[in-house]
Formats: C-alpha cells, sequence, structure tokens
C-alpha cells in the first residue's frame, strides 16, 4: 500500500510544480509522477539539511514540490528548453 501512496503523492506533487513553475513542460503522466517521487527525494534531502522533519503530511508535501520545481529547472537547463 505504501508503493501506490508512493505514486499517488508523486503524481500530485508533479502536478502542483507544473502548475506553479511557468513555462510550458510537455511530458505525460508518467514523468510527472516520476516527477513528483523524485522531487520528494530532493525536498526531502533540503528538509533534512535544514533540520525540519518532513516525514509525511502538508510540509512533506510543500518539500516535495518545491524539489520538484527545482528539478523541472535543473531538466529545463540541461535539455536547453527556454521559458516564455
Amino acid at each position: 500500500m505504501n508503493f501506490i501512496w508512493m505514486i499517488i503523492v508523486g503524481f500530485v506533487a508533479g502536478l502542483l510544480a507544473r502548475a506553479i513553475k511557468p513555462g510550458n513542460d510537455a511530458m505525460g503522466w508518467i514523468m510527472t509522477i516520476v516527477l513528483g517521487i523524485a522531487g520528494a527525494l530532493v525536498g526531502g534531502f533540503l528538509a533534512s539539511v535544514i533540520g525540519i522533519n518532513a516525514d509525511g503530511g502538508f510540509i512533506g508535501l510543500v518539500f516535495s514540490v518545491i524539489g520538484a520545481i527545482i528539478l523541472l529547472f535543473i531538466y529545463e537547463l540541461i535539455t536547453g528548453k527556454r521559458r516564455i
């Protein structure tokens, strides 16, 4: 059941990150889930660096979205896409 919950939270975090970050990010729903899950890992690392416990709940979702936005910017830098 934890794996299904991780996919759902990853999808929500990925959708929120794509909605918040400006620009056109053309990717499918599977890449959105992967983005959200990877964003959760990055966000969890950032939370631990600054000393915040982000093990789920609203704070965990916020840091997941922040991590996903950071990954979207990195993806944009690597692929050379420009914001419009």
